[in-house]
């Protein structure tokens, strides 16, 4: 049995899961024991739901589109472009 601390840990365990190993014991501190169990895997892919969604599709080609064209900045590149005066009302 595993022991879940995080959402992270957590999810984790989810995708680790698949038909052949549809069950899964953890403990959560404070919580207790859990038995989780994969009854059906979701045949939906994320390019299912871009098809499905035009202003996710949008939003994918977009982002693709601006990553091709380096119109784009690494998380690291994110944070030290924020300030203090980026929060305030």
């Amino acid at each position: 049995m595993d022991e879940v601390r995080t959402t992270e840990d957590l999810m984790e365990q989810l995708s680790n899961m698949n038909r052949e190993n549809s069950v899964r014991q953890v403990f959560i501190p404070g919580k207790g024991k859990f038995t989780i169990v994969l009854q059906e895997e979701d045949p939906n892919s994320i390019a299912t739901d871009i098809e499905l969604n035009p202003y996710l599709k949008q939003m994918m080609n977009e982002s693709m589109e601006a990553y091709k064209v380096g119109r784009t900045k690494s998380t690291l590149e994110l944070l030290k472009s924020l300030s203090p005066k980026d929060f305030s009302k």
